[in-house]
């Protein structure tokens, strides 16, 4: 069987946890703080503060800026489910526009269109690691006074083209971005995530809200010669990463820029495996964007059944999967009322699908999936 996704994890990450284990430390601390500095160095943020998944992140990030009880928070349906039931962990209302049939992405066109009195914040996703028009998006969120926040979940070592220069994503140009490190995304710690942010005040706010609003962390209280006693500010969570996942987090940047490296050379060799194939489109990558090809996503023609392709691509022993879903056609969204067409995010969800892509593929693995999926096709 050929998976969707392998997660590269080696002896040098199980050799990290066994030395976190063995220190005797194993929730949040030393590990944690290592692993938030290497990552807000690598992602060109002055702050990252890591959490116990995206997820998480994403509660936090919208608290932060003042997501509350009836505000509304413009996003994309198309996007993992996590990123709506954020915005309704606030008691907020998520305002779902469509999305650019090119990239996948949200459309800053319809953003612009959607806002009212009432929006608080846009939560833009760099789907599936290709980065979505910041540019546009800063321009509309500052224009119009309100928070922007990238679902940069699948993002991490994806670059942008901004002003003339190469940046990574997770040098926010809204106010937050928040990362993903489940098993699969690009690199992972088991599960976890990382808000980074330029912002002193929206940094510290993360680190009181993600250990239940105590006054004082774990490493100054037990790092102490003095007795301190810890108060409880306001009612936070308990969103935090361990050492033992953190210690991981750590072997996996230092192995990110070789991934990267790896994905888009596999992006590229299926490129060159299915350019001809008429009944299908594949990815489009902006001269502005650098993707770290999370996933490699195609488009099948109208006149093809999805699934069917799919199973018989999964009858040659090959793992495929369908287009990013749509959150306003789930039963737990039943209730949402849609002000904005999403015709676009549905043709995708029901029309593209999903290549195993990640660095063990091999040469002839890959030629096997576009051989299995040629004939799917015919």
């Amino acid at each position: 069987m050929i998976p969707i996704a392998k997660p590269v994890l080696e002896q040098a990450e199980a050799e990290a946890a066994h030395q976190a284990v063995l220190s005797g430390w194993v929730s949040q601390g030393q590990q944690v703080a290592a692993f938030e500095r290497q990552f807000a160095a690598y992602a060109g943020a002055s702050h990252a503060c890591a959490v116990s998944s995206c997820t998480t992140a994403l509660h936090l990030a919208l608290l932060a800026v003042g997501v509350g009880a009836d505000d509304e928070v413009i996003t994309a349906s198309h996007s993992f489910v996590a990123t709506a039931n954020a915005i309704r962990y606030c008691g907020a209302n998520p305002i779902f526009v469509d999305i650019d049939p090119d990239t996948y992405n949200i459309d800053p066109n319809r953003v612009a269109e959607a806002i009212t009195p009432r929006t608080r914040a846009v939560l833009a996703i760099h789907q599936m690691g290709m980065p979505c028009d910041l540019p546009a998006l800063v321009e509309i969120a500052h224009r119009h006074g309100i928070a922007l926040i990238e679902d940069a979940a699948c993002a991490v070592g994806s670059e942008i083209r901004i002003n003339g220069q190469w940046e990574p994503i997770g040098r926010p140009r809204g106010q937050i971005a928040c990362f993903s490190f489940h098993p699969r995304k690009v690199i992972t710690t088991g599960d976890g995530g990382m808000l980074t942010t330029s912002a002193p005040k929206l940094d510290s706010n993360f680190r009181l809200l993600r250990q239940h609003g105590m006054s004082v962390p774990d490493l100054v209280r037990h790092g102490s010669s003095r007795v301190i006693f810890e108060n409880y500010l306001i009612v936070g969570f308990n969103y935090r990463m361990t050492d033992i996942q953190a210690a991981i987090g750590l072997k996996q940047l230092e192995r990110l820029p070789q991934i990267i490296a790896r994905r888009r050379f596999l992006a590229q060799r299926y490129t060159e495996l299915l350019e001809n194939i008429e009944e299908l489109v594949l990815p489009y990558e902006p001269e502005w964007a650098r993707s770290n090809w999370q996933s490699y996503c195609v488009r099948l023609s109208d006149r093809l059944d999805q699934k069917a392709v799919m199973q018989s691509v999964l009858d040659k022993g090959i793992s495929t999967r369908r287009g990013i879903m749509c959150s306003h056609r789930e039963p737990c969204y039943s209730d949402q009322k849609l002000r904005h067409d999403l015709r676009q995010s549905e043709l995708a969800q029901d029309h593209c699908i999903l290549l195993p892509i990640y660095p063990q593929i091999t040469d002839d693995d890959q030629v096997r999936v576009a051989d299995a999926l040629v004939q799917a096709i015919a």
